[in-house]
């Protein structure tokens, strides 16, 4: 077991940072403030009587997602503390899937999806991009305007994942739709967990009935001998967590890249590539902006901090990413020029290859078919959804001059 020093302070009495407060949706980044102020580990809500210990600092953050000895990803001692209505339960309940599991368990999980997604040629994942952009530009294209959450970055991200799922397009709107409703946490989050629920069931009845050439039937087909049930919860997994972080992705990056001129110049120029803004927004913007969720196995003491069992650690992504952008805004070096977007230790993202390159396409080709998108807003005037977990634009709207992908000399 790591040898932490002895704790420092106990947060049992203290009030805890509101991070379901609309307010942290406008202005994280004073949230952030209050927790560091309390050092390496914060005290927070993340739903009105839902505490959790929130980890703002870098070195604290990476020896929570290596200690396995200390931490577990198993919420159920947590589950039966919290009321069944719940907001956060959809993100947080336990599943049998890799995320909520420990040792030989999670690395069964977390082979299947390795394995699967390794399946998935990055030329095919591209051509299905391409098509999701071109579908989605020849709805917007004509009429000179858009908002880039609703009608493109969301949208996207449900027609590719619909597509590697093996669903037909006319589903997507439903993914999106119930998956929006559970990130944000709030009165919608169990209709959103339901109605996702339902969308997976069907599909993994559909898969087991039929095989077809996408993830969830591979998974069926896997040695490892996943049953039907933990293949949905799988599908599950692996469905939230590809669209909405992914999507937040995209738009965030398109929503800095259209705030400075210069910056969009370039990259429409080729001049600089478009991972240049998508690895900024990892840097400084986090989409997924407060989760890794652990769980002490029994009170311990973590950087000072007295930390009970059966209450969440999360790891604020936001907060680190907001503590190395202010380094730069001062003209300072960040201490660390990496960041932690893709977690870290057993439980890092398995898949960010296959993520970077959906953003990346989707920007590349839709600002090669719309050189000259402008922003209608200026960037501190956009407004973000709600939800402790996120960093997630509300919209994105442009104006631009109208113009079909099908015209003459579209990239092909």
């Amino acid at each position: 077991m790591t040898p932490y020093p002895p704790a420092r302070q106990d947060f049992s009495r203290s009030a805890p940072v509101r991070l379901w407060e609309d307010g942290f949706a406008l202005d994280p980044y004073r949230y952030y403030d209050d927790l560091r102020a309390q050092g390496p580990v914060g005290w927070a809500e993340l739903a009105p009587g839902v505490p959790a210990y929130v980890v703002t600092d870098r070195l604290a953050a990476l020896e929570l997602l290596h200690d396995t000895e200390t931490f577990s990803h198993d919420p159920r001692p947590w589950e039966s503390t919290v009321a069944d209505d719940s907001p956060v339960l959809g993100m947080m309940r336990w599943r049998p899937n890799s995320l909520f599991a420990d040792g030989a368990a999670h690395a069964r999980y977390r082979t299947t999806l390795i394995d699967t997604f390794d399946l998935v040629e990055p030329h095919d994942l591209r051509a299905r991009v391409h098509r999701a952009v071109h579908l989605l530009v020849s709805r917007i294209g004509p009429k000179g305007e858009a908002d880039l959450v609703g009608e493109f970055a969301r949208p996207l991200m449900a027609l590719v994942f619909n597509s590697l799922f093996g669903l037909p397009d006319s589903q997507s709107e439903r993914l999106n739709q119930a998956l929006g409703k559970m990130m944000e946490g709030g009165a919608q989050a169990a209709a959103g967990e339901a109605e996702f629920g339902g969308y997976v069931l069907e599909l993994i009845a559909a898969k087991a009935e039929r095989r077809g050439d996408d993830l969830p039937s591979r998974l069926l087909d896997h040695p490892a001998g996943l049953t039907p049930e933990e293949v949905t919860w799988q599908v599950f997994l692996t469905l939230g967590a590809g669209h909405e972080p992914t999507a937040n992705l995209v738009s965030n990056a398109l929503s800095r890249i259209l705030g400075n001129p210069a910056y969009y110049s370039t990259l429409t120029s080729g001049a600089r590539p478009v991972m240049d803004a998508v690895v900024e927004v990892l840097h400084h913007e986090t989409p997924l902006a407060n989760y890794g969720v652990h769980y002490a196995r029994r009170p311990t003491t973590f950087h000072g901090t007295w930390i009970r069992a059966a209450v969440p650690v999360v790891v604020s992504y936001g907060a680190l990413a907001y503590v190395a952008e202010q380094e730069v805004v001062e003209g300072r070096h960040p201490k660390d020029a990496s960041h932690l977007s893709w977690s870290a230790g057993p439980h890092a993202c398995p898949v960010k290859q296959h993520t970077l390159l959906i953003a990346t396409e989707a920007i590349e080709r839709l600002t090669q078919w719309l050189p000259d998108l402008a922003p209608v807003l200026p960037r501190e005037r956009l407004a973000w959804r709600p939800g402790p977990f996120h960093r997630s634009l509300t919209a994105l709207p442009v104006r631009f001059s109208p113009r079909s992908p099908d015209q003459p000399g579209d990239p092909s």
